[in-house]
């Protein structure tokens, strides 16, 4: 009669257990640091020199908003960035810099007024719409070559607009 009790009731448990050991095993290996979430290139705040290159070799569209936790319009954005942010995390790749507190990641840049945001496609060029005026956005070209260096708009952006001219840069 033992062996029919423990055929019945510790076999099935045992089984059950290894089962839920290879599910936690499985589960805790897709929380590694290679998700986007942990990974400091989809951080939202920059406080280091913008590696440009790297963020261009994902793929992704790019928006670095350009301006000052204590400027109205910059905090009128900031959630709106946050949140797509975290909503777009490994769709696009939404950055701030805070140009008070770090100038110097903002002297490359053709930064006159905040917030500024630099928009650049995910083949790494900077964002050519067929209609730039749509956005209100303007475009800076090299002067010896004529190719377009940088599409930027001036002031600051709904979550709306913002998502407008993501899905014309190819967001979902």
């Amino acid at each position: 009669m033992s062996k029919k009790i423990f055929i019945k009731i510790i076999v099935p448990i045992f089984i059950i257990l290894i089962v839920l050991v290879i599910w936690i095993i499985k589960n805790s290996q897709d929380n590694t640091s290679d998700n986007a979430e942990d990974n400091l290139d989809f951080a939202l705040h920059v406080t280091d020199k913008l590696d440009l290159e790297k963020l261009k070799s994902y793929g992704l569209p790019i928006v670095i908003d350009f301006g000052a936790d204590s400027c109205i319009p910059c905090k009128e954005m900031a959630p709106v960035l946050s949140e797509l942010n975290e909503e777009l995390q490994g769709k696009a790749i939404i950055k701030f810099v805070d140009v008070w507190e770090y100038q110097e990641l903002a002297k490359d840049y053709p930064i006159s007024v905040i917030p500024t945001q630099i928009f650049i496609d995910s083949n790494g060029k900077p964002f050519n719409p067929e209609n730039p005026e749509r956005y209100q956005l303007n475009q800076y070209v090299y002067k010896d070559s004529g190719e377009l260096a940088f599409t930027v708009h001036e002031g600051g952006l709904t979550k709306s607009d913002l998502l407008k001219i993501l899905k014309d840069m190819g967001i979902d």
